[in-house]
């Protein structure tokens, strides 16, 4: 079993004791700037921060990196939203791996099938994709849902992320105009959906 010290951290800002998966770790580039390292690991000292746009603005205001560091630091202009781009990145390349092992579907076709097949882990919208888009595929979920537990199963929550826009889901895939996309069941899939829930909550919080 892991360590208290392996999987927790103090917030810089806060002070608080978070586990790490709450917390997201910045460290001083080559060149030294501050930079996000949302894998937490990077080598050498890192400050921790609480998972969060808004902390990692309040920290950069307030100087908390530089005071936890000891020393002077540059930190970019807009450190909140490079992060946020960072947790895309990351994002969009977990979603990249789950289409090579065979874990995504894209299409409003494909996806409504593997709802109904009782395959989906999550569900990933783009943001400017058309609502009745959306609600239909909602729909779907929610009538397999509705015959599942009436069947005596429990399929459990399913996510639906809404976090890219359709050029950065095309990006990620290597395919046109990507709106609805579904991750199935896989080891690759369960990666992009940790991925989409950390950056869902950093935009959250």
């Amino acid at each position: 079993m892991a360590s208290r010290e392996e999987t927790e951290r103090q917030c810089a800002l806060t002070r608080e004791v978070k586990p790490i998966a709450d917390l997201i770790r910045f460290v001083v580039s080559p060149d030294g700037e501050l930079v996000p390292d949302t894998d937490a690991k990077a080598e050498g000292r890192g400050v921790w921060i609480s998972l969060g746009a808004k902390f990692v603005a309040e920290a950069q205001k307030k100087k908390v990196f530089a005071k936890s560091l000891k020393a002077e630091v540059k930190v970019p202009d807009d450190l909140s939203g490079l992060t946020r781009r960072r947790l895309e990145e990351r994002f969009m390349s977990a979603l990249s791996l789950a289409r090579k092992a065979g874990q995504l579907v894209t299409g409003a076709s494909k996806v409504k099938s593997a709802i109904e097949a009782g395959e989906v882990l999550a569900l990933v919208t783009a943001t400017d994709g058309a609502e009745d888009g959306k609600k239909k595929l909602a729909g779907s979920l929610k009538g397999y849902t509705k015959a599942a537990e009436e069947a005596g199963l429990d399929p459990g929550p399913t996510p639906h992320f809404e976090l890219l826009d359709s050029s950065q889901m095309g990006l990620a895939l290597g395919i046109e105009n990507v709106i609805h996309a579904a991750l199935t069941k896989g080891g690759a899939a369960q990666a992009a959906v940790q991925r989409a829930e950390r950056l869902a909550r950093y935009i959250a919080n």
